[in-house]
This record gives structure tokens, sequence and C-alpha cells, in this order.
């Protein structure tokens, strides 16, 4: 018999990936470049040209096991040190290589570090407004995982919802910074207060509470915003990271956890990542790729794009009327929709073809995001639409 779970599931699917396959079956009608498809978060910025350049020198110098054959299960030495001193000298930390487990990119360090950090029956708090995957990500490993309320203003933390669910049962809390869907980047504040409180329960309740940070879009911060470390902040946090945005390599699946090494039993934790990966078969990750990014570590796309995308965007919908809190990063944004039923809004944009994703799934409703993730020039002509949409359906 097949597992009824997961049957189950199928009757779930994603609202990103289905909105996505709409899309792709409209543009086959009319040509996608005519559908304003604003649903799935994609880089559309070329992968740096010095990384190309480095798989090239790869592909002529190393030998075909060297860069073919399986990786070490906790991840290739050099690049593990490499990894380690980049962070230690951007972020004044003091990792070594026996604190990152690499991985198949954020996803992947985020199953191992969940595993890592909870029991089944154990409680993750998360913040909304979070990323839908993860229901899945959490409550398949056994943990639960439960849902702060968001904070509407801004889309920081709210602190009132998160110290009341705070109980005894939670080991650990999720935060994603800067935040997919809002845009909006987590202020040292913020993480100061975040971790002040955790500190404070830890000692209350007599276990260890650690924060999971998931931070795929760590670089896409645009100009005049600051961007805080967040194991700075917190002794027991593991940092989960990906190269999919920084780079555009999305389909490489490739990243890595790092564990503060200040946090309790640092040092069984990557060894014990790799035992996690025995049992859920995210092991060994690809050693090309693994030897590329640690070439260009301090590289990133031209992620200039996203500010320009996300500015376009911002002012065009202020103008219409749309309440917003302003990107501080990412390639998303998350407006107020113009009716209560965020899926109707949606439904009613797609007569113009424009794909947006409603907020629900998100944790929060009457929202909607835009990842503006496309061309500029698409982006330019999507403009004009927008307001015909709009001013037709709501003025």
């Amino acid at each position: 018999m097949i597992s009824q779970m997961y049957k189950n599931m199928l009757s779930g699917k994603s609202v990103i990936r289905e909105l996505a396959e709409f899309a792709t079956a409209r543009g086959n009608e009319i040509g996608y470049e005519n559908v304003y498809d604003f649903s799935l978060g994609n880089p559309s910025v070329a992968a740096p040209k010095k990384l190309t350049e480095t798989m090239i020198d790869l592909l002529q110098t190393k030998t075909s096991r060297e860069l073919h054959g399986y990786s070490p299960s906790l991840g290739i030495q050099t690049v593990k040190e490499k990894v380690a001193a980049s962070l230690n000298e951007r972020f004044n930390m003091n990792y070594t290589a026996n604190h990152i487990f690499m991985a198949a990119a954020a996803a992947s360090a985020l199953a191992h570090a969940v595993r890592a950090v909870t029991a089944p029956g154990d409680e993750i708090l998360t913040f909304a407004p979070f990323f839908p995957e993860y229901n899945p990500y959490i409550n398949l490993t056994g943990a639960i995982l439960k849902i702060v309320p968001a904070d509407l203003d801004s889309f920081q933390i709210n602190f009132e919802q998160f110290e009341e669910m705070l109980s005894e049962k939670v080991t650990a809390v999720l935060i994603n910074t800067p935040n997919n869907p809002s845009g909006v980047v987590y202020t040292s504040a913020t993480l100061k207060k975040l971790a002040d409180i955790l500190y404070k329960k830890q000692e209350e309740y007599g276990h260890d509470i650690f924060l999971i940070s998931d931070e795929p879009y760590r670089e896409i911060v645009f100009s005049g915003v600051e961007s805080p470390y967040v194991s700075a902040f917190y002794d027991n946090t593991l940092s989960c990271y990906s190269y999919s945005k920084s780079l555009s390599l999305p389909g490489e699946r490739i990243g890595y956890l790092a564990v503060n090494p200040a946090c309790t039993d640092a040092d069984y934790i990557v060894p014990m990542c790799g035992q996690i990966s025995r049992g859920i078969g995210h092991n060994c990750p690809a050693s090309i790729m693994q030897l590329a990014v640690a070439e260009v570590l301090d590289v990133t796309s031209d992620i200039s794009i996203y500010e320009t995308n996300m500015n376009l965007i911002y002012d065009e919908l202020k103008s219409l009327g749309f309440t917003i809190t302003k990107p501080g990063g990412t390639f998303y944004i998350l407006p107020k929709a113009l009716e209560e039923d965020a899926l109707s809004f949606c439904r009613k944009a797609m007569k113009y073809d424009l794909i947006l994703v409603p907020s629900d799934s998100f944790g929060i409703t009457g929202h909607f995001r835009m990842a503006y993730c496309i061309d500029t020039e698409k982006v330019e002509r999507a403009l004009p639409v927008i307001r015909k949409f709009v001013e037709t359906e709501y003025k």
C-alpha cells in the first residue's frame, strides 16, 4: 500500500507552483513575454562571470574523480575552511571548518538543523509571514510548527504574541531574514530583543532553545538597509545558507549549515548532520559545486537589478493607493490587497495576465506577494497593466 500521508498531500499543492504552471500554460497561448508572472522566486540575473570561469578552469585542471566523485559526507575540507574564513572576516565570528556542514542548499541545511536540535513532539515557532514550505519541512520531522501572528505594521517580530507562545515545549525558533515573502530585514534591535528573550527562557525552562536562521537572501539587501548577522546576537544559532540567490544557482542546490561555535554541543552538531543524512538522503552535495563556490565566496550576481525593480513596483503601487511595507531586500514585495479576499484579488488580476500570489499560504490574509526577479524591461511593461487592472476593477 502506498503512503496515505503523502497521497493526502497531493490535494494541498503549493499555490505558488500552481500559479507558475498557469503562467507557463498561458504563455504557450499568447507568448510568455505577454504574461506578467510575479509568482515564482526564480533568480533572473545571470550567474557571475567569475563563477563560469572558475567552472571552466576546474573542468580543465581537476580530475574526473575530484569533480564528479562522492564528496565527504560532511563536505570537502578545503571548502569548509574557506567558508569559515569568509564568515569570520565578514561577520567577526570564529568558525572553523568543523562548524560548517556543506548541504544541498538552504532546504537541506534546514532539514539537518531541525533534526539536530529537536525530537518528535517538540515545538518550533516561526513568524508570519513565512515561507509556506516550512510546514512540511518541520512537521514531517515529527516536530510541530506553530506560527506567531504577524506584526502587520512593520513585519518585524510580534513580540507580545511570541512571548505568549514561547512555552516550555519550544526547543527551536525559526526565522527568515531578509524575509520571504515581505522583503523585510530584521533590525539589530529586533534581533537583540529576540536573543534577550531566548536567553531568559532558556534559563527559566532549564533547556536549550536553538535559533535556526534561514538566510538564502542574506546578500540581497538594498542601499541604506542594515543586514545584521543573526549568529552574532545569540550563541545557540544555526545558520542555513544557500548560494541559489546570491550567485543565481538555484538549480545547482548548494549551500551550508554553519554552527555557532559558542552554541551548546557545537562540536557534535556537524558530525550529527552526517548521521542525519543517512536517514533523509540529503548527503554528499556535488563536489564540483562545492569547489566552484569556494572560489567565489565574496562575489554575487548583479543583484542591483532587484533594487531597481523593487523601486519601480513600489512607487507605482504607492501611487495607486496600496498600503505597503517597503522591502529592505530579497526580490519580494507584500502589499495589502484592495479587498479583504486576497485570492479574489489575485483571480481578478489573472484576467489581465498578471500573476500575483495571495498571502493566505504565508500565514496572513488580505495581502499578495510579487516576486520581481524578472527583467526590468518586463517590469516596466507591467506597470501600465497593473494600473489598468486597478482602475478597471477598483476605481
